[in-house]
């Protein structure tokens, strides 16, 4: 996961809007801002050197504006503080995947069984092939 110092000095630099949210529910949906908006600069936070930034705006271009905010909304649960809870949670993930290395792939070779079974596989179909061609 993310660095416990970074998610601490995150809720600094994060910013959360109400809402109402949508979808059925009757009076309480009509009266109470429970859809939850997190908003993070990430062009200009200090959490993050330059290549981290680059790598959070190049693998989660989707949540993020032409001008370098990132915005995700929660509107799951019926209560703001779950959802306040759940954007948070969703935030963590979302960093920690943009953030995470890549594991390279190392090629390997095929087993000289393989080979053979894939030769011999050939060279049945063109046998079946060459018994087909009319004479």
């Amino acid at each position: 996961m993310l660095n416990p110092h970074i998610i601490k000095n995150l809720y600094r630099e994060i910013t959360f809007t109400f809402s109402r949210s949508s979808g059925p529910g009757g009076q309480h949906v009509n009266k109470v801002n429970t859809r939850v908006t997190l908003r993070f600069d990430v062009a200009n936070t200090l959490l993050f050197d330059d290549r981290e930034k680059a790598l959070i705006n190049s693998r989660m271009s989707r949540y993020i504006s032409n001008e370098g905010i990132m915005t995700i909304s929660n509107e799951e649960h019926r209560s703001q503080l779950k959802n306040k809870q759940g954007v948070m949670v969703k935030l963590e993930r979302l960093l920690h995947g943009a953030l995470r290395r890549k594991k390279t792939r190392i090629g390997t070779k095929p087993t000289k069984t393989a080979v053979l079974k894939r030769l011999n596989s050939k060279k049945h179909r063109a046998e079946k092939k060459q018994w087909r061609r009319k004479l």
